[in-house]
């Protein structure tokens, strides 16, 4: 018998690799002769580098770099050195999590940090890039990013722009005579969990601009004039059009100047990467079960990502689906429709939600065990 484990984090409580190694321990203590897959899984958002690494046996690697308010950090990124393969996410270096509330400034924060990323990955040798594009505290459009690989935003004097999506506002000459020649040897998949355009009242600054401090209406008008003066000038420049693009607006504009800048590059949902980069679909054939979980499943499960994405994969193989939550609704039944065979919650009774979130690992192993003890061997 094989078992894929193909779970999503719990949240608070486990991530996705510690999660398929519960799920494993689980079916190795009652079935010592099942082989087990261990495929932790992510929809591009955080966690995804961990996902990626930990399921292609790669490596987890540090570098210098800037966060959003450009003061001197080190983050780290995934590399799987077998495949030239580099994943950043985007909120390890210009995360909103990087920066206090008190501190937060979405006027002049800036994305140079993940280019340096990138810069980094592509000194090791990395060519084959996943971007994981979410969690950002900016809001211009990459500039910053694309800056960190050679290019430049001028004024119309040929003054180099200061930091930031306002700044963009004076946005007259874009110079890509410096731009990092390696990029045209890459190839990038950018990871993103949302599909709104860069500008307008779906776009980057009405959507997700107040989150990041955006809190004045005239703040809101500059950052979106800002980002106006951006597309102008880099789709006359380049002569790409992404300003409509759904998941342009992703990273505050990220997805536009990724689209814009980089050559053979898809803005694909998260989990389409992840599962076409792990090698989901292939490892899930011939597999006789596939044990998947999250922290929370319920009805919106089914408009979800990650979870739905391994679903799919095993409703084509012919393969059925155990879904392990941390707590399972009633309302999750209308899963049971969908091709997933039993919904098992991890949850025990009494237990505060401090201490099942401590205890997770654990109470998955549990659950994974009591479901073993009663599978059918196929």
């Amino acid at each position: 018998m094989r078992i894929v484990c193909a779970p999503d984090s719990f949240k608070e409580s486990m991530t996705a690799l510690e999660a398929a190694a519960a799920m494993a321990d689980g079916i190795r203590r009652v079935r010592p002769d099942v082989e087990c897959d261990v495929v932790p899984m992510a929809d591009g958002g955080e966690g995804t580098v961990q996902a990626m690494i930990g399921g292609l046996d790669g490596q987890i690697v540090g570098a210098s770099c800037h966060d959003p308010l450009l003061r001197p950090i080190q983050a780290t990124y995934g590399y799987v050195a077998s495949r030239r393969l580099a994943v950043i996410e985007m909120a390890a270096a210009s995360g909103l999590a990087l920066v206090a509330p008190a501190d937060r400034d979405v006027a002049t924060a800036s994305t140079y940090g993940t280019g340096e990323l990138i810069r980094d990955a592509l000194d090791r040798g990395a060519r084959l890039f996943v971007i994981g594009v979410g969690g950002s505290a900016t809001n211009d459009a990459g500039a910053g990013l694309i800056t960190a690989l050679g290019a430049r935003f001028l004024d119309e004097n040929g003054n180099q722009l200061l930091p930031g999506g306002v700044a963009l506002g004076n946005l007259g000459i874009l110079d890509v005579s410096r731009l990092d020649p390696r990029l045209q040897e890459c190839q990038f998949a950018v990871a993103v969990d949302v599909d709104n355009p860069l500008l307008g009242p779906q776009g980057a600054t009405a959507v997700f601009g107040p989150q990041k401090g955006a809190t004045t209406t005239d703040l809101m008008a500059d950052l979106e004039y800002g980002l106006t003066c951006w597309a102008d000038v880099v789709e006359a420049t380049l002569g790409v059009e992404v300003r409509d693009m759904p998941g342009a607006g992703a990273g505050g504009g990220v997805g536009a100047a990724l689209a814009a800048f980089i050559p053979r590059i898809r803005l694909r949902p998260g989990v389409d990467i992840v599962v076409s980069v792990v090698g989901l679909a292939e490892r899930i054939k011939g597999a006789d079960w596939v044990f998947t979980g999250e922290g929370r499943i319920d009805a919106q499960t089914l408009h979800g990502k990650t979870l739905m994405g391994v679903l799919e994969c095993a409703v084509l193989a012919g393969v059925p689906v155990i879904m392990f939550g941390g707590s399972v609704d009633p309302e999750a039944s209308v899963l049971l429709e969908r091709g997933v065979s039993e919904l098992v919650s991890i949850a025990v009774p009494g237990q505060s939600l401090p201490d099942a979130l401590a205890a997770g690992p654990h109470n998955l192993t549990a659950a994974v065990m009591s479901v073993m003890g009663r599978l059918p061997r196929r």
